[in-house]
């Protein structure tokens, strides 16, 4: 379990749209193993506020549901990148981490993106039979990186999950 680092979660989807509540079902798992510090935002999409809440955060994990994976889950450091375009909402964590560091004239926290796969997001619609079968799967993988203590081990399993 990571106790030393300030980790801050971002956990994103809707439970009402099917696979869409791939993200809080997985918080729901996991909550137990994650340090009394961290601090976890949920929400229905990303928006310019959710930057500031990479503020003293020594490591960030962004959980979402994704369309169209050949695998259960993927796992990979992020960085700062992407235009916000025209609108303020519904930002990638790319783009949260751009603006962080545009706001703290600074360098965003290590960040990563732990996506589950995910089929249908009809509204009313309860989890998928494969989504169910990819929660499980990105569960044993989550237990397994909150054992893990540092950037540096993180960084390993992004490296071995590509």
């Amino acid at each position: 379990m990571i106790e030393a680092t300030r980790l801050v979660l971002f956990v994103v989807g809707n439970e009402s749209r099917g696979d869409d509540g791939l993200g809080p079902a997985l918080l729901t798992a996991i909550e137990p193993l994650l340090p009394v510090s961290a601090r976890v935002i949920v929400d229905f999409q990303l928006q310019i506020e959710h930057a500031l809440e990479l503020a003293e955060a020594d490591l960030a994990l962004f959980i979402d549901a994704e369309l169209r994976l050949q695998e259960d889950y993927f796992f990979r450091e992020i960085h700062a990148g992407g235009d916000r375009g025209v609108f303020s909402h519904a930002l990638s964590p790319m783009q949260v981490l751009a603006v962080f560091e545009e706001i703290c004239a600074g360098p965003a926290p290590p960040a990563f993106a732990l996506g589950i796969a995910a089929r249908e997001f009809g509204l009313g619609s309860a989890l998928s039979t494969e989504a169910c079968r990819s929660l499980a799967a990105a569960r044993a993988f989550a237990s397994r990186l909150l054992r893990a203590t540092g950037v540096g081990n993180w960084r390993s399993l992004a490296s071995k999950s590509r």
